[in-house]
Protein backbone atom coordinates (compact mmCIF):
# COMPACT_ATOMS: atom_id res chain seq x y z
CA UNK A 1 0.00 0.00 0.00
CA UNK A 2 1.45 3.32 -1.08
CA UNK A 3 2.09 5.94 1.53
CA UNK A 4 -0.25 8.91 1.51
CA UNK A 5 1.61 12.00 0.39
CA UNK A 6 1.65 14.82 2.93
CA UNK A 7 -0.87 17.60 2.30
CA UNK A 8 0.55 20.61 0.53
CA UNK A 9 1.53 23.44 2.77
CA UNK A 10 -0.55 26.59 2.53
CA UNK A 11 1.13 29.52 0.81
CA UNK A 12 2.14 32.38 3.05
CA UNK A 13 -0.44 35.09 3.53
CA UNK A 14 0.28 38.26 1.60
CA UNK A 15 1.11 41.39 3.52
CA UNK A 16 0.16 44.90 2.50
CA UNK A 17 3.32 46.51 3.73
CA UNK A 18 6.86 45.28 3.11
CA UNK A 19 8.86 44.23 6.11
CA UNK A 20 11.16 46.90 7.38
CA UNK A 21 14.83 46.11 6.91
CA UNK A 22 16.87 46.24 10.08
CA UNK A 23 20.13 48.23 9.91
CA UNK A 24 23.30 46.10 10.02
CA UNK A 25 24.50 47.70 13.26
CA UNK A 26 21.46 48.97 15.19
CA UNK A 27 23.57 49.95 18.20
CA UNK A 28 25.41 52.48 16.02
CA UNK A 29 22.20 54.28 15.10
CA UNK A 30 22.27 57.92 16.35
CA UNK A 31 19.19 57.58 18.50
CA UNK A 32 17.82 60.25 20.79
CA UNK A 33 18.97 58.26 23.83
CA UNK A 34 22.57 58.18 22.59
CA UNK A 35 22.54 61.84 21.64
CA UNK A 36 21.08 62.93 24.98
CA UNK A 37 23.54 60.67 26.81
CA UNK A 38 26.49 62.25 24.98
CA UNK A 39 25.05 65.72 25.48
CA UNK A 40 24.42 65.45 29.21
CA UNK A 41 27.64 63.49 29.80
CA UNK A 42 29.64 66.13 27.94
CA UNK A 43 27.93 68.93 29.83
CA UNK A 44 28.67 67.21 33.15
CA UNK A 45 32.31 66.67 32.16
CA UNK A 46 32.77 70.30 31.09
CA UNK A 47 31.07 71.57 34.25
CA UNK A 48 33.28 69.33 36.38
CA UNK A 49 36.45 70.56 34.68
CA UNK A 50 35.41 74.19 35.11
CA UNK A 51 34.48 73.68 38.76
CA UNK A 52 37.74 71.85 39.46
CA UNK A 53 39.75 74.63 37.82
CA UNK A 54 37.93 77.31 39.80
CA UNK A 55 38.43 75.44 43.10
CA UNK A 56 42.13 75.02 42.30
CA UNK A 57 42.55 78.71 41.64
CA UNK A 58 40.61 79.66 44.76
CA UNK A 59 42.69 77.26 46.86
CA UNK A 60 45.92 78.69 45.46
CA UNK A 61 44.71 82.20 46.24
CA UNK A 62 43.74 81.16 49.78
CA UNK A 63 47.12 79.53 50.42
CA UNK A 64 48.84 82.63 49.13
CA UNK A 65 46.81 84.78 51.50
CA UNK A 66 47.47 82.40 54.39
CA UNK A 67 51.21 82.49 53.73
CA UNK A 68 51.40 86.28 54.07
CA UNK A 69 52.01 86.14 57.82
CA UNK A 70 55.25 88.13 58.06
CA UNK A 71 57.39 88.52 61.17
CA UNK A 72 59.91 91.24 61.97
CA UNK A 73 62.64 90.88 64.60
CA UNK A 74 64.11 94.07 66.03
CA UNK A 75 65.22 95.88 69.10
CA UNK A 76 67.85 95.06 71.70
CA UNK A 77 65.44 92.73 73.50
CA UNK A 78 64.62 90.77 70.30
CA UNK A 79 61.09 92.03 69.81
CA UNK A 80 58.89 90.15 67.26
CA UNK A 81 56.23 92.15 65.35
CA UNK A 82 53.75 91.33 62.55
CA UNK A 83 51.18 93.43 60.68
CA UNK A 84 48.74 90.51 60.39
CA UNK A 85 49.24 89.39 63.96
CA UNK A 86 49.51 92.49 66.17
CA UNK A 87 49.18 90.39 69.32
CA UNK A 88 52.87 89.46 69.04
CA UNK A 89 53.87 92.90 70.28
CA UNK A 90 52.44 92.11 73.71
CA UNK A 91 54.37 88.83 74.12
CA UNK A 92 57.09 88.99 76.79
CA UNK A 93 58.60 85.49 76.62
CA UNK A 94 59.11 82.60 74.24
CA UNK A 95 56.05 80.66 75.42
CA UNK A 96 53.72 83.61 74.83
CA UNK A 97 55.25 84.16 71.38
CA UNK A 98 54.68 80.52 70.40
CA UNK A 99 51.08 80.56 71.61
CA UNK A 100 50.36 83.83 69.82
CA UNK A 101 51.87 82.57 66.56
CA UNK A 102 49.82 79.37 66.84
CA UNK A 103 46.59 81.35 67.41
CA UNK A 104 47.29 83.73 64.53
CA UNK A 105 48.08 80.86 62.17
CA UNK A 106 44.82 79.10 63.09
CA UNK A 107 42.83 82.30 62.58
CA UNK A 108 44.49 82.91 59.20
CA UNK A 109 43.78 79.34 58.11
CA UNK A 110 40.12 79.65 59.13
CA UNK A 111 39.84 82.93 57.24
CA UNK A 112 41.30 81.27 54.14
CA UNK A 113 38.83 78.39 54.39
CA UNK A 114 35.88 80.75 54.81
CA UNK A 115 37.00 82.78 51.82
CA UNK A 116 37.42 79.61 49.76
CA UNK A 117 33.91 78.42 50.70
CA UNK A 118 32.26 81.73 49.85
CA UNK A 119 34.00 82.02 46.52
CA UNK A 120 33.26 78.38 45.68
CA UNK A 121 29.56 78.93 46.41
CA UNK A 122 29.51 82.00 44.16
CA UNK A 123 31.25 80.03 41.43
CA UNK A 124 28.75 77.18 41.84
CA UNK A 125 25.81 79.58 41.51
CA UNK A 126 27.31 81.11 38.38
CA UNK A 127 28.01 77.71 36.84
CA UNK A 128 24.48 76.57 37.68
CA UNK A 129 22.96 79.52 35.87
CA UNK A 130 25.20 78.91 32.85
CA UNK A 131 24.46 75.18 32.91
CA UNK A 132 20.69 75.72 33.08
CA UNK A 133 20.78 78.26 30.25
CA UNK A 134 22.96 76.03 28.10
CA UNK A 135 20.82 72.98 28.90
CA UNK A 136 17.63 74.87 28.05
CA UNK A 137 19.07 75.97 24.72
CA UNK A 138 20.35 72.49 23.86
CA UNK A 139 17.10 70.81 24.93
CA UNK A 140 15.19 73.22 22.69
CA UNK A 141 17.50 72.37 19.83
CA UNK A 142 17.10 68.62 20.37
CA UNK A 143 13.32 68.83 20.80
CA UNK A 144 12.71 71.31 17.97
CA UNK A 145 11.50 68.50 15.65
CA UNK A 146 8.70 67.78 18.13
CA UNK A 147 7.54 71.39 17.83
CA UNK A 148 7.56 71.04 14.07
CA UNK A 149 5.47 67.86 14.31
CA UNK A 150 3.03 69.59 16.67
CA UNK A 151 2.60 72.60 14.38
CA UNK A 152 1.95 70.33 11.42
CA UNK A 153 -0.60 68.36 13.43
CA UNK A 154 -2.42 71.58 14.31
CA UNK A 155 -2.59 72.59 10.66
CA UNK A 156 -3.88 69.15 9.78
CA UNK A 157 -6.54 69.53 12.48
CA UNK A 158 -7.85 72.41 10.37
CA UNK A 159 -8.39 69.89 7.51
CA UNK A 160 -5.28 71.04 5.67
CA UNK A 161 -4.21 67.52 4.77
CA UNK A 162 -1.65 68.73 2.24
CA UNK A 163 0.80 69.65 5.00
CA UNK A 164 3.79 67.36 5.59
CA UNK A 165 6.57 67.43 8.13
CA UNK A 166 9.39 66.25 5.83
CA UNK A 167 11.86 66.23 8.70
CA UNK A 168 15.55 66.22 7.83
CA UNK A 169 18.41 65.21 10.04
CA UNK A 170 19.79 62.02 11.56
CA UNK A 171 17.84 58.80 11.36
CA UNK A 172 16.65 58.82 14.96
CA UNK A 173 13.33 58.26 16.74
CA UNK A 174 12.02 61.74 15.92
CA UNK A 175 12.64 61.31 12.20
CA UNK A 176 10.99 57.90 12.34
CA UNK A 177 7.98 59.46 14.09
CA UNK A 178 7.80 62.26 11.52
CA UNK A 179 8.01 59.81 8.61
CA UNK A 180 5.28 57.65 10.15
CA UNK A 181 3.11 60.74 10.61
CA UNK A 182 3.66 61.74 6.98
CA UNK A 183 2.64 58.25 5.83
CA UNK A 184 -0.51 58.49 7.93
CA UNK A 185 -1.32 61.88 6.41
CA UNK A 186 -0.89 60.42 2.93
CA UNK A 187 -3.42 57.70 3.69
CA UNK A 188 -5.81 60.18 5.29
CA UNK A 189 -5.59 62.50 2.32
CA UNK A 190 -6.34 59.63 -0.04
CA UNK A 191 -9.28 58.57 2.12
CA UNK A 192 -10.76 62.08 2.25
CA UNK A 193 -10.20 62.56 -1.47
CA UNK A 194 -12.01 59.29 -2.15
CA UNK A 195 -14.84 60.38 0.15
CA UNK A 196 -15.22 63.72 -1.64
CA UNK A 197 -15.18 61.94 -4.99
CA UNK A 198 -17.85 59.55 -3.76
CA UNK A 199 -20.01 62.41 -2.49
CA UNK A 200 -19.70 64.15 -5.85
CA UNK A 201 -20.62 60.99 -7.76
CA UNK A 202 -23.48 60.22 -5.41
CA UNK A 203 -24.74 63.79 -5.75
CA UNK A 204 -25.07 63.30 -9.49
CA UNK A 205 -26.21 59.67 -9.57
CA UNK A 206 -28.87 60.10 -6.87
CA UNK A 207 -30.28 63.46 -7.85
CA UNK A 208 -30.72 62.74 -11.55
CA UNK A 209 -33.24 59.85 -11.34
CA UNK A 210 -35.20 61.59 -8.60
CA UNK A 211 -35.42 64.76 -10.70
CA UNK A 212 -36.59 62.72 -13.68
CA UNK A 213 -39.24 60.98 -11.57
CA UNK A 214 -40.48 64.30 -10.22
CA UNK A 215 -40.75 65.75 -13.73
CA UNK A 216 -42.68 62.74 -15.02
CA UNK A 217 -45.07 62.81 -12.07
CA UNK A 218 -45.69 66.52 -12.46
CA UNK A 219 -46.44 66.04 -16.18
CA UNK A 220 -48.97 63.30 -15.44
CA UNK A 221 -50.57 65.33 -12.67
CA UNK A 222 -51.00 68.27 -15.02
CA UNK A 223 -53.25 66.18 -17.26
CA UNK A 224 -56.84 67.32 -16.52
CA UNK A 225 -58.33 64.14 -18.02
CA UNK A 226 -56.52 61.83 -15.60
CA UNK A 227 -58.92 59.86 -13.34
CA UNK A 228 -59.05 60.80 -9.63
CA UNK A 229 -57.42 57.51 -8.61
CA UNK A 230 -54.43 58.25 -10.83
CA UNK A 231 -54.27 61.81 -9.52
CA UNK A 232 -54.19 60.56 -5.92
CA UNK A 233 -51.55 57.96 -6.76
CA UNK A 234 -49.46 60.61 -8.51
CA UNK A 235 -49.65 62.95 -5.51
CA UNK A 236 -48.62 60.11 -3.19
CA UNK A 237 -45.68 59.18 -5.41
CA UNK A 238 -44.70 62.83 -5.77
CA UNK A 239 -44.67 63.25 -1.98
CA UNK A 240 -42.59 60.08 -1.64
CA UNK A 241 -40.18 61.31 -4.31
CA UNK A 242 -39.91 64.69 -2.60
CA UNK A 243 -39.11 63.01 0.70
CA UNK A 244 -36.43 60.92 -1.05
CA UNK A 245 -34.92 64.10 -2.48
CA UNK A 246 -34.84 65.62 0.99
CA UNK A 247 -33.16 62.50 2.32
CA UNK A 248 -30.50 62.58 -0.41
CA UNK A 249 -29.86 66.31 0.08
CA UNK A 250 -29.60 65.80 3.82
CA UNK A 251 -27.14 62.92 3.47
CA UNK A 252 -24.97 64.85 1.04
CA UNK A 253 -25.01 67.95 3.22
CA UNK A 254 -24.19 65.84 6.26
CA UNK A 255 -21.21 64.31 4.43
CA UNK A 256 -19.92 67.73 3.35
CA UNK A 257 -20.47 69.60 6.59
CA UNK A 258 -18.22 67.29 8.64
CA UNK A 259 -15.25 69.20 7.20
CA UNK A 260 -14.27 72.66 8.34
CA UNK A 261 -15.27 75.69 6.34
CA UNK A 262 -12.26 77.05 4.44
CA UNK A 263 -13.87 80.03 2.69
CA UNK A 264 -15.60 82.23 5.26
CA UNK A 265 -17.59 85.41 4.80
CA UNK A 266 -19.39 87.72 7.26
CA UNK A 267 -22.86 86.34 8.01
CA UNK A 268 -25.45 87.94 10.29
CA UNK A 269 -27.25 85.31 12.36
CA UNK A 270 -30.25 87.64 12.70
CA UNK A 271 -30.67 87.74 8.92
CA UNK A 272 -30.17 83.97 8.70
CA UNK A 273 -32.84 83.42 11.36
CA UNK A 274 -35.29 85.76 9.58
CA UNK A 275 -34.88 83.82 6.33
CA UNK A 276 -35.46 80.53 8.12
CA UNK A 277 -38.59 81.92 9.78
CA UNK A 278 -39.94 83.11 6.43
CA UNK A 279 -39.51 79.63 4.97
CA UNK A 280 -41.21 77.94 7.93
CA UNK A 281 -43.97 80.52 8.47
CA UNK A 282 -46.53 78.81 6.21
CA UNK A 283 -46.15 75.53 8.05
CA UNK A 284 -46.32 77.34 11.40
CA UNK A 285 -49.58 79.05 10.38
CA UNK A 286 -51.03 75.72 9.27
CA UNK A 287 -50.16 74.16 12.62
CA UNK A 288 -51.28 77.27 14.56
CA UNK A 289 -47.84 77.85 16.05
CA UNK A 290 -46.74 81.39 16.86
CA UNK A 291 -43.18 82.40 15.98
CA UNK A 292 -41.72 85.20 18.06
CA UNK A 293 -38.45 86.41 19.54
CA UNK A 294 -35.89 89.21 19.42
CA UNK A 295 -33.08 88.97 16.91
CA UNK A 296 -30.13 91.28 17.43
CA UNK A 297 -27.26 91.63 14.98
CA UNK A 298 -24.66 88.90 15.48
CA UNK A 299 -22.09 88.72 12.68
CA UNK A 300 -19.94 85.60 12.39
CA UNK A 301 -17.49 84.30 9.79
CA UNK A 302 -18.82 81.30 7.89
CA UNK A 303 -20.94 79.93 5.07
CA UNK A 304 -24.33 81.63 4.85
CA UNK A 305 -26.10 78.70 3.15
CA UNK A 306 -24.99 76.19 5.76
CA UNK A 307 -25.78 78.53 8.65
CA UNK A 308 -29.22 79.12 7.19
CA UNK A 309 -29.69 75.35 7.10
CA UNK A 310 -28.96 75.21 10.85
CA UNK A 311 -31.59 77.84 11.62
CA UNK A 312 -34.13 76.30 9.22
CA UNK A 313 -33.73 72.81 10.66
CA UNK A 314 -34.11 74.07 14.23
CA UNK A 315 -37.14 76.20 13.42
CA UNK A 316 -38.83 73.44 11.41
CA UNK A 317 -38.28 70.92 14.20
CA UNK A 318 -39.61 73.41 16.75
CA UNK A 319 -42.76 73.95 14.64
CA UNK A 320 -43.38 70.29 13.84
CA UNK A 321 -42.78 68.88 17.31
CA UNK A 322 -45.06 71.23 19.17
CA UNK A 323 -48.36 71.14 21.05
CA UNK A 324 -51.71 71.00 19.29
CA UNK A 325 -53.00 74.34 20.67
CA UNK A 326 -51.42 77.61 21.78
CA UNK A 327 -47.95 76.52 20.69
CA UNK A 328 -45.12 78.95 20.14
CA UNK A 329 -41.54 79.05 18.89
CA UNK A 330 -39.11 81.71 20.11
CA UNK A 331 -36.06 82.50 17.95
CA UNK A 332 -33.44 84.83 19.43
CA UNK A 333 -29.98 85.93 18.33
CA UNK A 334 -27.47 87.84 20.41
CA UNK A 335 -23.80 88.72 20.52
CA UNK A 336 -21.74 87.71 23.54
CA UNK A 337 -18.03 88.18 24.33
CA UNK A 338 -16.16 86.10 21.78
CA UNK A 339 -19.19 84.29 20.39
CA UNK A 340 -22.58 84.66 18.75
CA UNK A 341 -25.66 82.85 20.07
CA UNK A 342 -28.70 81.53 18.24
CA UNK A 343 -31.45 80.24 20.56
CA UNK A 344 -34.57 78.37 19.41
CA UNK A 345 -37.02 77.36 22.15
CA UNK A 346 -40.51 75.93 21.75
CA UNK A 347 -43.43 74.40 23.54
CA UNK A 348 -44.01 70.72 23.03
CA UNK A 349 -44.05 67.32 24.69
CA UNK A 350 -41.87 66.66 27.71
CA UNK A 351 -38.43 65.36 26.68
CA UNK A 352 -36.43 63.34 29.23
CA UNK A 353 -32.93 64.72 29.76
CA UNK A 354 -31.30 61.32 29.24
CA UNK A 355 -32.73 61.10 25.72
CA UNK A 356 -31.45 64.46 24.50
CA UNK A 357 -28.34 62.96 22.88
CA UNK A 358 -30.46 60.58 20.81
CA UNK A 359 -32.02 63.53 19.00
CA UNK A 360 -28.72 64.31 17.29
CA UNK A 361 -28.23 60.80 15.93
CA UNK A 362 -29.18 60.26 12.26
CA UNK A 363 -32.57 58.57 11.73
CA UNK A 364 -33.28 58.58 15.47
CA UNK A 365 -36.29 59.97 17.28
CA UNK A 366 -37.50 59.61 20.82
CA UNK A 367 -38.21 55.90 21.35
CA UNK A 368 -38.86 55.40 17.63
CA UNK A 369 -36.95 55.35 14.39
CA UNK A 370 -37.14 58.75 12.74
CA UNK A 371 -37.71 57.25 9.31
CA UNK A 372 -41.14 56.13 10.36
CA UNK A 373 -42.71 59.57 10.40
CA UNK A 374 -43.86 61.96 7.72
CA UNK A 375 -42.58 64.99 9.62
CA UNK A 376 -39.07 64.75 8.22
CA UNK A 377 -36.26 62.48 7.19
CA UNK A 378 -34.54 62.35 10.58
CA UNK A 379 -31.39 64.28 9.65
CA UNK A 380 -32.22 67.85 10.71
CA UNK A 381 -30.43 67.95 14.04
CA UNK A 382 -27.59 65.75 12.79
CA UNK A 383 -26.96 68.21 9.96
CA UNK A 384 -27.22 71.16 12.36
CA UNK A 385 -24.63 69.68 14.71
CA UNK A 386 -22.25 68.82 11.84
CA UNK A 387 -22.53 72.31 10.35
CA UNK A 388 -21.95 73.91 13.76
CA UNK A 389 -18.83 71.81 14.27
CA UNK A 390 -17.61 72.71 10.78
CA UNK A 391 -17.79 76.39 11.82
CA UNK A 392 -15.91 75.75 15.07
CA UNK A 393 -19.05 76.05 17.21
CA UNK A 394 -21.42 73.70 18.97
CA UNK A 395 -25.11 73.11 19.55
CA UNK A 396 -26.63 72.24 22.92
CA UNK A 397 -30.16 70.98 23.61
CA UNK A 398 -31.84 71.28 26.99
CA UNK A 399 -35.33 70.21 28.11
CA UNK A 400 -37.62 73.15 28.71
CA UNK A 401 -39.63 73.28 31.89
CA UNK A 402 -43.21 72.42 31.04
CA UNK A 403 -42.32 70.63 27.79
CA UNK A 404 -40.40 71.34 24.64
CA UNK A 405 -36.73 72.06 24.04
CA UNK A 406 -34.26 74.92 24.15
CA UNK A 407 -31.63 74.74 21.38
CA UNK A 408 -28.54 76.94 21.71
CA UNK A 409 -26.04 77.33 18.88
CA UNK A 410 -22.79 79.11 19.77
CA UNK A 411 -20.40 80.20 17.01
CA UNK A 412 -17.08 82.04 17.32
CA UNK A 413 -17.04 85.60 16.02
Amino acid sequence: MAATPPPPTAPPKPTWEPKQQEPPYPWLRPTIRIRLTLLYGGMFLIAGILLLSIIYMLAAQALHDAGSLEFKVGGNNVLIASDTCPQLGAATNIDQVNETIKACTAAQRQHALDSLLNRALLALVGLSVIAFAFGYAMAGRVLSPLGRITRTARRVAGTDLTRRIELDGPDDELKELADTFDDMLDRLERAFTAQQRFVGNASHELRTPLAINRTLLEVHLSDPEAPPELQQLGKTLLATNERSEQLVEGLLLLARSDNRIIERKPVDLAEVADRAIDQARAEAVARKVEIRGERSAAVVQGNGVLLERIALNLVQNAVRYNVAEDGWVEVDTSLQPGQALLTVSNTGPVVPAYEIDNLFEPFRRLRTERTGSDKGVGLGLSIARSVARAHGGRIIAEPREGGGLVMRVTLPV
